[in-house]
């Protein structure tokens, strides 16, 4: 409780200026935020926030520490709480049980908006939900662990294998610099278990390719069946960064979730 209630106060203290924004006439309409998953980083979203913006919203494109699902859900609901109008939170790959979490901790959260993400439901882990169904070939595509001073494990995704396992739908350039900007995930936090399943009470929309290599699709079609999503989509032949690829699609779902009663 008191690891929670101190990186809230950072956060509501830091982006204060920001909810001030937000309490302006402008800002009635939900803001936007985006939380990217493991072995990904905020831009990814740039083509989805590109388009939001030009539609009125504002965007916030959190940095998604990667260390585990409680510690790294806390830093969202600080952003999250620091916004004074109703959220959109949306949540790639491992940032799905982040944002699962971090709902609960927010009043404010109108929708959730799964992108090629876990919805895990209470004692699920990503690597268990993974493990599943068949599919996923994440596990062959990873390099060594990076051993920190502290004795955890880091997991990167190998560069000459990232394009063809993470991103294959994007043009070789741009993958290519993808996977050297990669972010580091925590090995434990893909096998913390989540300790909320925001889904079972606010609505839901999901989002993700028939070419996923990191989560399987039939995983994906199983996770958004059980929170009754109110949409699915499917995007044919999308890869796991499905918000890249088809930053059109992803922006169009989030925009419905952001209008829906």
């Amino acid at each position: 409780m008191k690891h929670w209630i101190a990186v809230l106060a950072v956060a509501t203290a830091m982006l204060a200026p920001l909810a001030g924004a937000q309490a302006q006439p402008k800002g009635q309409r939900p803001t936007i935020i985006l939380v990217h998953g493991a072995f990904a980083e905020s831009g990814s979203w740039n083509g989805v926030i590109e388009l939001l913006r030009r539609d009125g919203y504002t965007v916030i494109a959190v940095s998604n520490p990667l260390r585990g699902v409680a510690s790294d859900a806390a830093s969202v609901a600080g952003v999250v709480n620091a916004v004074k109008t109703p959220v959109v939170l949306v949540g790639h790959s491992y940032g799905g049980p982040v944002i699962g979490e971090a709902a609960a901790h927010a009043s404010n959260v109108k929708a959730l908006v799964y992108v090629a993400a876990f919805a895990g439901d209470v004692g699920e882990s990503a690597f268990a939900l993974t493990g599943k169904f068949p599919g996923a070939t994440l596990g062959a595509a990873l390099a060594p662990p990076v051993v920190l001073p502290d004795g955890t494990k880091d997991l990167y995704i190998e560069q000459d294998k990232f394009a063809k396992q993470f991103a294959a739908d994007v043009p070789a350039a741009p993958a290519a610099l993808m996977a050297a900007t990669q972010r580091p995930v925590a090995e434990a936090a893909l096998n913390e278990r989540a300790l909320t399943a925001s889904w079972k009470t606010i609505p839901s929309w999901f989002i993700y390719g028939s070419a996923d290599l990191n989560i399987p699709p039939a995983a994906h079609a199983f996770m958004a069946k059980r929170a009754g999503a109110r949409k699915t989509i499917v995007i044919p032949g999308a890869s796991h960064v499905v918000m890249t690829s088809n930053p059109k699609a992803v922006a169009a779902l989030i925009e419905a979730a952001a209008i829906a009663p």
